[in-house]
């Protein structure tokens, strides 16, 4: 099946892509190292949260540069998209507020992450849109087993689980939007050539997403005293450990490259049922 073909198939027509307007960090969080006390497992989270702002603005430009593609049920999805992803932008943008700058490098770190995002911008659309597609997939695969590991992100710290929670279920909602949008600004490639970006786009994308949180996941590490080789270890282990995402979403990851593959491969409805009923929808707040 071609992958254009797969991209109309297989998003589930009931699926529905809801914006929730709840807000979460607006205190200090209880714990500095909040993911179990760990301050590795905390910084690799804590990266990720500093990319979330620059890196969501990058999801919604590339999606809109072709929103004119989407018609039907997809030009819904892509205005819901926009909305969830500006959500999240708000959210962790008043959850990194809290990563204290005069013990953080954060003005560094957030330059960095500008200069690099900056180079993905500076590609053809298209280019642009493929790399979002590419990383929504990290986000999709990462945030299914957020949703079944609950208990990695915060122990006393409430809101702060909360805050993930809600984003991973909102990411799995709308896992497929930009791949979808892909999809269709493609369309009238060969299929060889759909499959070659998609594969090509991802290689490059895995190595310097991994290379990108890392960094900044050193240089907070390197503020609260573990550094160089040793902190270097650390990470390392807390990234192939048992605990990580990486070791249990990697048949996952790899699915992409199989021809054909669409996001909805991996059906995550049940388990967005169960984080459903936690926040509902609307303007509902979290507790």
């Amino acid at each position: 099946m071609s992958d254009a073909a797969t991209a109309e198939s297989c998003t589930p027509s009931d699926l529905r892509i809801e914006p929730r307007n709840l807000t979460f960090v607006r205190t200090m969080p209880d714990e500095r190292f909040w993911a179990k006390g760990d301050p590795v497992e905390t910084h690799y989270f804590n990266a990720m949260s500093l990319t979330f702002p620059e890196g969501e603005r990058f999801f919604i430009d590339a999606v809109k540069h072709f929103r004119n593609l989407a018609t039907g049920k997809l030009a819904e999805d892509v205005k819901n998209f926009i909305i969830q992803e500006s959500l999240h932008t708000r959210e962790h943008l008043a959850f990194n507020k809290f990563l204290d700058p005069e013990h953080y490098p954060i003005a560094e770190i957030e330059a960095f992450i500008a200069k690099r995002i900056g180079i993905g911008r500076s590609r053809p659309p298209v280019a642009h849109l493929a790399i979002t597609a590419a990383l929504e997939h990290f986000t999709a695969i990462f945030a299914e087993d957020a949703l079944k590991h609950a208990d990695d992100f915060g122990t006393r710290s409430g809101p702060v689980r909360d805050l993930w929670m809600w984003h991973a279920l909102e990411e799995s909602e709308h896992k497929a939007v930009a791949f979808d949008v892909l999809m269709r600004a493609i369309a009238g490639w060969p299929a060889w050539r759909r499959y070659v970006l998609r594969v090509h786009v991802m290689l490059v994308t895995t190595i310097l997403f991994n290379m990108n949180v890392g960094h900044i996941a050193l240089r907070l590490l390197d503020a609260d005293g573990i550094k160089g080789w040793r902190a270097r270890w650390k990470l390392l282990g807390f990234m192939v450990s048992s605990r990580s995402p990486y070791r249990r979403t990697i048949g996952a990851y790899l699915s992409w490259y199989l021809p054909g593959y669409h996001p909805w491969w991996h059906d995550t409805r049940p388990l967005m049922t169960k984080w459903r009923e936690r926040f509902g929808g609307g303007e509902a707040q979290a507790a």
